[in-house]
């Protein structure tokens, strides 16, 4: 076997970065209105106990897949950038067989307490090749090759998203979709094998215990953080579906999806970042791995915020157009997440992680999980599905609070000189000048206009109000 060619050393500028993540963004925002657009598909196909089956089965995955991955392969991150060809290969391969053993274990696991136990088999299989084929969502980004990243994301998005389309408007039946679901994991397996066989060889090493532990020992307290993490917001649906009806719960589940679309911009930024960071936390460069965490963040915090103000002010006319006035019950629950989402700019998760600080993010992560479910319990009882959302905003602001105070301890760096605090004010500005324009424009000149009309004068708003402060901020450069 060959060896592969090496990913990029050099530390990329500015406009690189940027372009990465422009490949990134645009690929990931492929994903994602071909995510949101399935769900308006199944709802006018699917009667409403199949569709509860196939949220089910994706909240049955998401949670496998935050308490077994254990951040092994994000984890890569950190090693792989740092290593040399044979290295890098044999960390690829251990997480590769890492992820595939415990997919097989919690696909084994739910086929014995599974609540969609009448699809026999099949819900088993799709976990395992799911879980198999994880790596693909990390790898090729993080060895740089943000091309064939994007592809590769667009590629099985594209089919998965087209096969279940069609299974579902064709014959409305779940035994089918999971056929096709397995389907579309095998191919996303098929294209990470191709890969890895090309950019880094299959041939050995390909585990060596003492390596694994240190690889293991380095990702999971990471991994159990980000469980905990996860857990909180799908706390709040745990929380909905025992509390509510199954149509208030999927009305819920409609407004938390929201969250896919700031990590898909959250994420978008920070992969494109990451790997520089870690070359200059492996060279001793903390200030300037601190100051592209800042300029990453306030990066995100300008795509970000006038997203939120966009949601918060016509989540009615969104839900009404995209998935009819039935679900109208969502829009409070998802006001309530677009204040809580603001604080998801600020991301830190990156620097706990590259500062080896997984032990306190775990801690964090446990006291934030505990307060998001009482709170969420208790909101829901006396304030309904908005209440139920409560418990991870404020989980959201105090674990911000908790993990920017402890990296600034442990790197010397004061709060204030942290983050660009500035230029994240500055996006706030933006996004809530814009929102109230846009309030005030529609209020004024479109209140008995048809919920698209007035969804798309706001847009025009906002996008007005943003491009005028970039010119103004240009011109003071």
């Amino acid at each position: 076997m060959s060896e592969e060619g090496n990913a990029p050393t050099a530390v990329p500028n500015s406009r690189q970065l940027g372009q990465r993540a422009f490949y990134l963004g645009g690929a990931n925002a492929f994903e994602y209105a071909m995510q949101f657009l399935l769900p308006v598909v199944l709802v006018r196909c699917l009667d409403a106990a199949t569709f509860g089956e196939y949220r089910l089965l994706w909240l049955i995955v998401g949670t496998l897949l935050y308490v077994g991955t254990l951040n092994m392969a994000g984890g890569l991150y950190f090693f792989l950038p740092r290593s040399g060809p044979e290295q890098r290969r044999l960390y690829i391969h251990q997480t590769w067989i890492y992820l595939a053993a415990v997919g097989l274990l919690c696909g084994l696991a739910v086929g014995l307490l599974n609540p969609l136990a009448k699809y026999g088999a099949l819900v088993p299989a799709f976990i395992a090749l799911w879980f198999a084929s994880l790596l693909l969502e990390y790898l090729p980004t993080i060895d740089e090759r943000v091309g064939w990243q994007a592809a590769a994301t667009i590629t099985v998005s594209l089919v998965r998203v087209v096969l279940l389309g069609a299974g579902a408007w064709l014959t409305g039946d779940m035994q089918v979709m999971l056929w096709l679901l397995i389907a579309a994991a095998m191919l996303k397996l098929g294209l990470l094998f191709f890969y890895v066989r090309r950019h880094h060889g299959l041939g050995r090493p390909w585990f060596r215990r003492e390596v694994f532990t240190g690889q293991f020992r380095h990702s999971a307290p990471f991994g159990l953080s980000a469980a905990l993490y996860g857990l909180r917001h799908q706390s709040d649906q745990w929380v909905a579906a025992t509390l509510f009806a199954l149509h208030s719960f999927a009305a819920f589940s409609i407004a938390a999806i929201l969250g896919q679309v700031v990590n898909l911009v959250r994420t978008a930024v920070m992969e494109a970042f990451l790997p520089s960071m870690s070359r200059m936390h492996a060279d001793g460069e903390h200030a300037g791995m601190l100051d592209m965490n800042a300029r990453a963040n306030v990066l995100v915090a300008g795509l970000l915020y006038p997203l939120l103000a966009f949601v918060f002010v016509y989540a009615d006319e969104i839900i009404t157009v995209v998935y009819t006035a039935e679900y109208l019950e969502a829009a409070p629950v998802m006001r309530v997440y677009a204040l809580g989402m603001a604080t998801l700019a600020v991301e830190v998760g990156s620097l706990l992680l590259l500062l080896r600080q997984g032990p306190y993010a775990i801690g964090v992560n446990a006291v934030a999980l505990a307060l998001s479910v009482a709170i969420s319990f208790t909101g829901a009882l006396y304030l309904g599905l908005p209440g139920a959302a409560a418990g991870s905003v404020l989980a959201l602001v105090l674990d911000r609070a908790l993990t920017l105070r402890r990296i600034a301890t442990h790197t010397g760096v004061p709060l204030r000189r942290l983050q660009n605090w500035r230029g994240l004010a500055h996006a706030a500005l933006v996004a809530v000048v814009g929102g109230a324009l846009a309030t005030g424009v529609t209020h004024a000149f479109f209140a008995g206009a048809a919920p698209l009309a007035r969804l798309a004068a706001g847009a025009v708003v906002l996008a007005v109000v943003y491009w005028l402060f970039m010119l103004r901020r240009r011109s003071r450069q």
